[in-house]
């Protein structure tokens, strides 16, 4: 993804090498500390012979080009959205994931982990070692999948609701408050998860409600009029005709991470805001349209990511494939825009290509 500065060039074509590693040393400043970087203290870390004044008329270039900017009058500078994405395009060196970090997500997730885990352990599990790995808030995404359904169990919670239990071909377990037909009894409760489990025969949910549709006589012959409302409706909601069903699943752990070192209200709205984001259900289909649209781990800074624009937070996401090449889900880390890109960029890859693994697996 390039970027155009205001004068209309790209700014590596602006830049000699001077330039460039001033501007080096102010982003991996930041990246490092978050703080900004001054002319005195940079003239003293620079291989060539700079003074001050020298590095401030550098310093002033960069700021023409949008590359970095003063926070206060008398601060040193720090880099701008433009200039974090003309960093990670034009500087950053992306190399191999460590031996010890591959391991550690092995240990996790991966083929040497030795556990069989449900799919939402398994979700919870890559988000959680994706936080702490990052220092960020670990992002796993499932599209809706349908599951080959093995067994379903409704359990009464209060007079109009049940918990409807549904268990996969491969034990994964999936829970769903449903609204209750008034004046249903617990015996038709157990007839109606009766007859769907006599009729389940290795279907998945849209292809038992389509039979299900098509022996609507049967259904009226077999259950009671309320016992078939239940049917209709456990099969209604979990076929996915609310919004809801349609999104599959988020799972974001770390949030914590994300409080650490706030300097001020500012940042603390920041955050604040993020959260927001995070809870809203729609969303989840637009993170996993940012995965789609290329190939491999995408990086998103500050406003290019119009989903958590209003944080100002960067988002480094990876979509994961089945075996027929379809995108079922995306792994990702979300954070400040001083993430550590370089390293977060192949942990991320690496989760993804493990993800689509234990995805094809699971068929």
């Amino acid at each position: 993804m390039g970027i155009t500065p205001p004068i209309g060039k790209e700014p590596g074509a602006l830049l000699d090498d001077r330039s460039r590693e001033i501007f080096r040393r102010i982003v991996e400043g930041y990246l490092e500390t978050g703080e900004p970087l001054g002319s005195r203290s940079l003239s003293r870390l620079l291989p060539m012979s700079l003074s001050p004044a020298s590095v401030r008329n550098v310093m002033s270039d960069l700021e023409e080009l949008g590359l970095i900017y003063s926070p206060h009058v008398s601060a040193g500078r720090l880099p701008t959205q433009t200039g974090l994405r003309f960093f990670v395009d034009a500087f950053m060196q992306v190399g191999e994931l460590p031996e010890a970090e591959r391991a550690n997500i092995d240990r996790h997730i991966g083929p040497i982990s030795g556990r069989e885990q449900s799919l939402e352990g398994m979700l919870y599990e890559a988000s959680s070692m994706l936080s702490g790995m990052s220092r960020g808030a670990g992002l796993v995404l499932t599209a809706k999948n349908d599951a080959v359904l093995k067994h379903v169990e409704f359990i009464r919670l209060e007079p109009t609701k049940a918990l409807a239990v549904l268990v996969g071909d491969h034990n994964q377990v999936e829970n769903r408050i449903i609204e209750l037909p008034a004046g249903i009894t617990s015996s038709q409760l157990t007839e109606a998860a009766n007859f769907i489990n006599a009729h389940l025969g290795g279907q998945t949910l849209p292809e038992l409600r389509s039979q299900i549709a098509r022996q609507k006589n049967e259904l009226q012959s077999a259950l009671s009029t309320l016992a078939q409302d239940l049917v209709e409706r456990g099969l209604a909601v979990w076929s996915g005709d609310n919004e809801e069903g349609k999104l599959g699943r988020l799972i974001v752990r770390g949030r914590s991470n994300l409080l650490e070192g706030l300097a001020g209200e500012e940042d603390i709205d920041r955050v604040r805001l993020l959260f927001d984001d995070l809870e809203r259900k729609e969303n989840l289909i637009e993170i996993l349209n940012l995965a789609e649209t290329g190939s491999g781990v995408r990086i998103f800074i500050g406003s290019e990511n119009k989903l958590f624009s209003l944080s100002g937070s960067s988002l480094i996401v990876a979509p994961y494939k089945d075996d027929e090449n379809r995108v079922v889900g995306a792994v990702g880390v979300i954070g400040p825009t001083r993430l550590n890109y370089s390293r977060i960029v192949p942990m991320v890859d690496y989760t993804a290509q493990i993800m689509a693994r234990l995805s094809t697996k699971r068929r």
